[in-house]
């Protein structure tokens, strides 16, 4: 059974810890728009259907890294108020898996873009 007032007050929740990320954590503000310049390029280069699939999993493997690594960060904030060698490992390691999830994006624009740009 779905239980409309519960899916809505979801993605009220949802959209909120959204509008929260962008508006206080730079990091998700630059991956956006540096997702629009990838769109953009892909609008203007004309790409193929199956290349726009993986530009936008990449994209989106990127922004929910990121909102996981902000997620985490504001979990070890909430539990640990001193500075800690455990919690800054663990937000490094958060870190470390958005740099992961942008190095292999940038890997498939590239892979992507540049036969697009030297033909």
């Amino acid at each position: 059974m779905i239980h409309t007032n519960r899916l809505i007050k979801s993605f009220w929740h949802a959209l909120r810890g959204l509008k929260h990320t962008l508006l206080f954590h730079q990091n998700l503000r630059v991956h956006v728009i540096v997702s629009f310049l990838a769109i953009g390029l892909g609008i203007l280069l004309k790409i193929s259907q199956i290349e726009w699939v993986v530009i936008v999993a990449a994209i989106f493997f990127v922004l929910v890294a990121e909102m996981v690594n902000t997620a985490l960060e504001e979990i070890i904030n909430l539990v640990k108020e001193d500075h800690s060698e455990r919690a800054r490992i663990a937000k490094d390691v958060s870190a470390g898996m958005v740099l992961l999830a942008a190095i292999f994006a940038v890997m498939i624009g590239l892979i992507v873009f540049i036969p697009h740009i030297v033909r």
